[in-house]
């Protein structure tokens, strides 16, 4: 089966964790998630079978652009691939995430057939 690698969910609102998770587990992905940034670096650090994160850009604390900053900065885990998922959609935020180091840019509302095309393309 080609969903035998976890997707992490990275997102401050536990609604959008909880409606990406439902999404995906319909079809059958198995989902971790973390309400912090802080906390979803020390996932990805603790476990190696995370095949791609969904990372909410506007985050308290540590936002989206300095985790995958320091995700891409980090050889361990820089070949994750990262799709930035955000409600702020204006010109020019989709080339601030993908210069930032996301491998995908999705706005939110999120449309699940988008996603999930982007998710096969960048899962091994």
């Amino acid at each position: 089966m080609k969903n035998t690698k976890e997707i992490l969910i990275i997102d401050d609102d536990s609604r959008n964790i909880f409606a990406l998770s439902a999404v995906l587990k319909a079809k059958k992905y198995q989902c971790l998630s973390a309400l912090s940034a802080a906390h979803g670096l020390e996932l990805l650090n603790g476990n190696t079978n995370i095949g791609a994160v969904l990372m909410d850009m506007m985050m308290p604390e540590m936002d989206g652009y300095e985790a995958i900053g320091k995700i891409k900065s980090d050889d361990s885990l820089k070949n994750i691939p990262v799709i930035a998922i955000t409600a702020q959609a204006m010109t020019g935020d989709r080339e601030k995430c993908l210069e930032a180091g996301a491998d995908g840019y999705i706005s939110k509302p999120v449309n699940v057939d988008e996603l999930l095309t982007l998710l096969n393309q960048l899962i091994d």
